[in-house]
C-alpha cells in the first residue's frame, strides 16, 4: 500500500517556486483534560464490570455517556433519542469437551482454554461434532481476482478446516506481494476465515494461533473467546454459520499434523504459493458443548451538533465504549476494565464535543457516536452502517478513535490506511499545522485497518480517518515509543492490567486530540466531498452511494 501525499512532495521538490499560501488552519480550542480524566476514571472503574455488551456495565455506560454528551452541549441524535438499539444474542458455552483427534492408530486430546478455544455462532442449545474429517486449507482464502482458491476441488460439507492466521504475504518485508506484501488484507482477518469456511459448508473452522502473524498472544484469544459471546441477531439464528469457530495453539497444530504424517512447517511454506491445494489429513475431530442463550441488546449512543448552514451534511466522530467484561484469569482481579481500550476513545468523544461547543457550530453537522459491541466483532458500527440514522450518502467522512496511549507526546502521526482516499490532503494539512510528520503503519501485517469500527463504515463507502500517535516520543524517540506499545500489548491489552491510573501521562493524548479536532473541523467547515481513490476497494460503494438521490 503506497502513501501518496502530492502537495508535500511537490513542495519538497520545488522549494524555490512561488506557491499560494495554504489555507489558514482552524484554531483549536482548549480540550479539557479534566473531562478526559473523569470519563476514563468512571468507565474503567470496577463498578462497570468491564462494560460487556448486554451486561449491567453496558447499561450503566450508556446512561453515563448520554449524561456526558448532554453536558458537552450535544443534542440527542436519533430522532429525539440518545440511543440506537443494537439487537444481539448472547451465547455462553458450557460443558465444553476436549478436542479429540483420531486417526492412523493415534488418539490426541486437547483441553479447552489452554490448548483450544472457541464456540458457535448458531443459536442452538447444544453442538455436537463427531468424527469430522480434518483438512488443512492453508490460509483459507478464496480470491478469484487473484486466481487464489485454498479450497479448490474440495467439498467441505461436514469437514473441519485447519486454517493459518493472517495471509500468505505476512512475513514479507515490502508491500509488493499478491496480498499487499506485509500489509494485511481483509483475507488475513479471522472474521473473513470464519465467513469463508461457512460459505464452503464446513462443519468447523480452527485457526492456528501464532503470535507474530496474529499480532497478539494466546492470552488475548482466550480472554476474548471464553465466556459470554455476543452476536448480531439474525432471522435464521445463525444457521448459515459453521457449527464451531475456534482457535488452536500452534503447538497443537504441529502435533496433529505430525500424527497425520505431515510437517506443519513445510505445509505452511507450501500454503504461501499460488496453486496450493487443500490437504486432507486422514484424521477426524470431535467436540461438543452446550449453550446458555439469551436475547439481549446493546446501544449506540448518538449525539448531534447541528451545522449552521448545511445541517443535512454530516461528519462523524466514532469510538467504541464496550470491552470484554470478565476475563479468563485465575488471580484475584478478573475484570477487564478496558481503560485504554477504549474508555480513552469514549472520553475523547466527550472532550471533542465540548471543544466544538466552545468554538461554535461548524457549517456541517457533526455526529459523535459511542458504539457498542466492537470487541464482539464491530457489531455496533455494523448495525449503524446497515441502519444509518443519517444517510451514508449525506455523510462526508469521519474520524475513528480506538485506544489512545497515556504516554509522552509523539512527534509523528501513524497513518493506518493511508494512500486510500482524498482524506490524505486534509490529514497532511492538519499534521503540518501541528508541526508534526507522518509515518506509515509500522506493523501493516497486523491489519489494523480491518480491526476497528471505521471499517464498517468504509466498507459501505464512507471515507474514514484512522490515525494515531506514532512511536517517535518526546523524550525517548522511537525506542521509547516501541517499548511503550510492546509493554501494553504484552501485559495489558485485553487483560485485567488495562486499568486507569492517576499517574497517567496525558500529554500525548492531549496532542492527539488537537489533531483529531483539526481533522473533523476541516471536514465540517468544508464544501468538499472526499472519495476513495480510483481502484480502491471501497470506491465502488462510495460512487454508488453518491449516485443516489440527494447523495454527496
Amino acid at each position: 500500500m503506497k502513501f501518496l501525499f502530492p502537495p508535500l512532495a511537490a513542495l519538497a521538490l520545488c522549494a524555490c517556486a512561488t506557491v499560494p499560501p495554504p489555507p489558514t488552519p482552524p484554531e483549536v480550542p482548549a480540550v479539557s483534560a479534566t473531562i478526559l480524566k473523569d470519563v476514563v476514571r468512571e468507565l474503567a472503574s470496577d463498578a462497570y464490570e468491564g462494560r460487556a455488551p448486554g451486561a449491567t456495565g453496558d447499561a450503566k455506560s450508556v446512561a453515563f455517556i448520554q449524561q456526558q454528551f448532554a453536558s458537552a452541549g450535544l443534542q440527542p441524535g436519533n430522532k429525539g433519542a440518545w440511543t440506537q438499539t443494537v439487537p444481539l444474542v448472547e451465547i455462553t458455552a458450557k460443558d465444553v469437551s476436549p478436542l479429540k483427534i483420531e486417526g492412523k492408530s493415534q488418539s490426541l486430546s486437547f483441553a479447552f482454554g489452554p490448548e483450544y478455544t472457541g464456540g458457535t455462532y448458531r443459536v442452538v442449545p447444544s453442538i455436537d461434532i463427531a468424527d469430522s474429517e480434518l483438512v488443512f486449507v492453508g490460509y483459507g482464502i478464496v480470491a478469484p481476482e487473484k486466481g487464489w482458491n485454498d479450497y479448490a476441488g474440495l467439498d467441505m460439507r461436514g469437514k473441519t478446516a485447519v486454517i493459518l492466521v493472517n495471509d500468505p504475504d505476512y512475513a514479507m518485508e515490502g508491500q509488493d506481494g499478491a496480498f499487499n506484501g506485509r500489509a494485511m488484507t481483509y483475507y488475513g482477518r479471522w472474521t473473513y476465515k470464519y465467513e469463508e469456511a461457512a460459505r464452503q459448508g464446513a462443519a468447523a473452522a480452527l485457526i492456528v494461533h501464532d503470535t507474530f502473524p496474529a499480532a497478539y498472544g494466546w492470552n488475548v484469544v482466550e480472554n476474548s473467546q471464553v465466556g459470554p459471546q455476543s452476536f448480531a441477531r439474525s432471522a435464521d439464528g445463525g444457521a448459515g454459520e459453521t457449527k464451531f469457530n475456534g482457535w488452536i495453539q500452534k503447538a497443537v497444530a504441529e502435533k496433529v499434523l505430525a500424527a497425520a504424517g505431515q510437517d506443519f512447517a513445510a505445509l505452511s511454506v507450501a500454503a504461501t504459493k499460488q496453486g496450493f491445494k487443500p490437504v486432507p489429513l486422514g484424521m477426524t475431530a470431535s467436540l461438543s458443548l452446550k449453550n446458555d442463550l439469551r436475547e439481549t441488546a446493546t446501544s449506540n449512543v448518538i449525539g448531534l451538533l447541528p451545522g449552521k448552514t448545511r445541517p443535512d451534511e454530516y461528519v462523524l466522530y466514532t469510538a467504541h465504549y464496550d470491552h470484554l467484561g470478565k476475563c479468563m484469569e485465575t488471580g484475584p482481579d478478573t475484570i477487564c476494565n478496558g481503560a485504554v481500550d477504549n474508555a480513552t476513545g469514549t472520553a475523547a468523544l466527550v472532550a471533542l464535543a465540548d471543544a466544538f461547543r466552545q468554538a461554535g457550530p461548524p457549517e456541517r453537522s457533526v455526529l459523535f457516536i459511542a458504539l457498542g459491541a466492537e470487541e464482539s466483532g464491530l457489531l455496533g458500527s455494523k448495525y449503524y452502517a446497515a441502519n444509518p440514522v443519517y444517510p451514508l450518502s449525506q455523510t462526508v467522512g469521519g474520524v475513528n478513535m480506538d485506544a489512545l496511549y497515556p504516554q509522552p507526546p509523539a512527534k509523528d502521526v501513524k497513518v493506518i490506511g493511508g494512500g486510500k482516499s482524498e482524506l490524505d490532503a486534509v490529514l497532511q494539512d492538519a499534521v503540518a499545522a501541528e508541526g508534526r510528520y507522518m509515518t506509515p503503519d509500522s506493523s501493516p501485517e497486523k491489519g489494523f485497518y480491518y480491526r476497528s469500527d471505521h471499517f464498517s463504515l468504509a466498507k459501505l463507502g464512507v471515507p474514514m480517518f484512522y490515525v494515531e500517535a506514532g512511536e517517535d516520543l518526546e523524550p525517548g524517540g522511537q525506542a521509547a515509543g516501541k517499548a511503550w506499545a510492546e509493554e501494553y500489548i504484552a501485559k495489558r491489552y485485553h487483560a485485567p492490567g488495562d486499568e486507569y491510573s492517576e499517574s497517567w501521562d496525558w500529554s500525548g493524548i492531549m496532542r492527539e486530540l488537537r489533531l483529531y479536532y483539526r481533522l473533523g473541523r476541516k471536514l465540517a467547515d468544508s464544501e468538499d466531498w472526499p472519495n476513495w481513490y480510483q481502484g480502491d476497494e471501497f470506491r465502488a460503494a462510495r460512487d454508488a452511494s453518491c449516485a443516489g438521490e440527494g447523495g454527496c
